[in-house]
């Protein structure tokens, strides 16, 4: 009598992995498009029809340019997940569990404070002064709109308080959303909310490590290396 295989163990179900939010600028990242595409065909083309020495000059810029352009505008990325925030600059790359933010700063600049004084800056995260005088206009506008439809309420008759309550109240749903705020101030308002969430969890306790970006550092000094050559040799 031959006994029965053992049969394999059932898998468990794993948890699914919170993926992190990602914050880029838009704006930044068409405008390094633009900048790359123009940058290579001036050098290209100076390679391919250059005489003497602008062909080497034209290569040795564009070692140097094309690191830089790619660091300022396509690089920069703020990831923000249930741990940590990990903040992706020009020239480092800086990851800030949550239990080491201090606090979150909104001024000329949006920057992470952390418990030992640091301050990093969000490059992904610019602040647009223009967005936020926009977003405050909007938001004086709906007040004052606000405001008029309640006069107007209030002097009707009682005939038409029924329906005046009616408007009242679809008019409240959209003054709770709170008033106008510009792209970057929201997202500056969603990293608290996590970081208010979060700060406290025992997964979210580590030290704050910076890591600088060699891949871009090393191209970009080469090419001021060989720029600089170039120049005093010709």
């Amino acid at each position: 009598m031959t006994s029965p295989e053992p049969q394999p163990p059932a898998p468990q179900p794993s948890e699914p992995e919170s993926k992190d939010r990602v914050y880029r600028s838009v704006p930044a990242i068409a405008g390094g498009v633009l900048l790359l595409a123009i940058t290579g065909w001036l050098g290209i083309d100076a390679i391919v029809s250059g005489e003497g020495r602008t062909p080497w000059l034209a290569l040795a810029v564009l070692l140097l340019i094309v690191p830089l352009v790619i660091a300022f505008t396509l690089r920069p990325a703020v990831y923000a997940g249930d741990d940590r925030l990990r903040i992706r600059n020009p020239f480092r790359l800086v990851v800030v569990p949550w239990g080491q933010v201090a606090s979150l700063r909104s001024s000329y600049s949006n920057e992470v404070l952390t418990e030992s004084g640091a301050k990093y800056q969000l490059w992904a995260v610019p602040v647009s002064l223009r967005a936020r005088k926009k977003a405050a206009r909007r938001d004086m506008r709906a007040t004052a709109q606000a405001r008029r439809e309640m006069g107007r309420d209030e002097g009707r008759g009682s005939a038409l308080g029924m329906r005046a309550g009616l408007d009242g109240g679809l008019g409240g749903d959209s003054v709770s959303d709170g008033p106008a705020r510009a792209e970057t101030d929201r997202i500056m308002d969603e990293l608290r909310g996590l970081h208010e969430a979060r700060h406290q969890a025992e997964s979210a306790r580590g030290e704050v490590t910076v890591r600088w970006a060699y891949e871009v550092l090393a191209p970009a000094l080469a090419g001021a290396v060989l720029v600089l050559i170039l120049v005093l040799t010709g």
